[in-house]
């Protein structure tokens, strides 16, 4: 199956001739969020992120991205690259997994992003949905465009389909495995 897991684990596995089940879990929302005191933007599109986050970018101001912005620098936050987030991110946006640009700060703490974001005027990081939850009232998070109109993230937008950055979560488990009772049920419980 083709999924936004752990390829290498995945292919470890197939190299031991280990079969596995594929379960969703659950869905995640990436948050695009913003300082408090961004308040020129409500609304920003994959495109936009595009042209802040790839590879080469020379984004350095808000008015870089549009002239209609500020003249404020635009500092950038976000996940290492030991994240899924990361991963999934810089794929959906870039269309190549890792494929970013190197001068943000990255940290494996989301607490980091969310510290960085809130303390530097002008600033933009991303990071899961439940740690904007966490910090609705220190950050703004900024709906997507993804061709269908903005769409403000929330666990009904995400759990939909409808929010752009969503993707479902999943667990595997051996096909041998599973067959022990407290594997299943431990699955079941997950």
């Amino acid at each position: 199956p083709t999924t936004l897991s752990d390829p290498a684990g995945l292919a470890a596995c197939e190299d031991e001739g280990i079969e596995w089940l594929e379960l969703q879990v659950a869905h995640d929302g990436i948050a695009i969020v913003v300082n408090k005191d961004v308040t020129w933007i409500d609304c920003t599109s994959l495109e936009q992120l595009k042209t802040v986050w790839d590879d080469g970018s020379t984004v350095g101001r808000w008015s870089d991205l549009d002239p209609k912005f500020p003249d404020e620098a635009l500092t950038l936050f976000g996940p290492g690259t030991d994240s899924g987030t990361f991963d999934y991110f810089t794929d959906a946006i870039s269309g190549e997994e890792g494929d970013t640009r190197k001068d943000y700060s990255p940290s494996e703490d989301d607490n980091v992003t969310v510290q960085g974001v809130a303390s530097n005027t002008g600033a933009m990081g991303y990071f899961g949905l439940a740690y904007y939850e966490q910090n609705r009232e220190r950050l703004r998070a900024l709906s997507i465009d993804g061709g269908s109109g903005p769409v403000a993230p929330s666990a009904e937008t995400v759990a939909s389909g409808a929010y752009p950055l969503s993707r479902p979560l999943f667990i595997y488990v051996s096909t041998d495995s599973i067959r022990r009772p407290q594997v299943m049920q431990f699955a079941r419980f997950y």
